[in-house]
């Protein structure tokens, strides 16, 4: 799957948490519950179907798993950005260095009015659009660049 097709598989996924969180009124874990719900019910349909169609499923879901190194890889991702996230707010907190203190004084404050004003599924699916526009607008230009390229290569021969 491309780019794009990441970011618009994104992007439809942000539109039903968002539809889900914001419009339903309903919480993240509702959210994960039914999601949960549908699956297990979806394969307990899928299974008896199979079963009585005598159709066998080539592939285990049981044994899938991931290999050490991945797992291994995961958390170390998720360790360097916690440990990332807490120096740079041990640094702010010291005051050692000004100008980190009042860039992270501003931006504490500018979220909490943020929050304020509009909910935080909101200003989350709008990251979230925003996000998957930086995605096509980076995949337009690669692939502009890249028929610029081929059309160069046309007119020099």
């Amino acid at each position: 799957m491309g780019e794009m097709g990441k970011a618009i598989g994104l992007l439809i996924s942000g539109t039903l948490v968002y539809h889900h969180c914001a419009n339903r009124n309903a919480t993240l874990l509702s959210l994960f519950s039914d999601v949960l719900i549908v699956l297990l019910s979806s394969l307990a349909i899928l299974g008896l179907l199979f079963r009585q169609l005598n159709v066998s499923v080539p592939v285990d879901p049981l044994e899938w798993q991931i290999s050490q190194d991945t797992a291994s890889c995961i958390v170390a991702r998720l360790a360097n950005t916690v440990g990332a996230a807490e120096s740079v707010l041990r640094v702010a907190a010291t005051g050692h260095d000004k100008r980190l203190f009042v860039k992270v004084v501003i931006s504490l404050y500018f979220l909490a009015a943020l929050g304020r004003i509009i909910s935080g599924m909101t200003i989350a699916y709008a990251g979230l659009c925003l996000f998957c526009l930086y995605m096509a607008r980076l995949n337009s230009q690669s692939t502009g660049n890249s028929v610029l390229r081929r059309t160069n290569r046309g007119t020099s021969e």
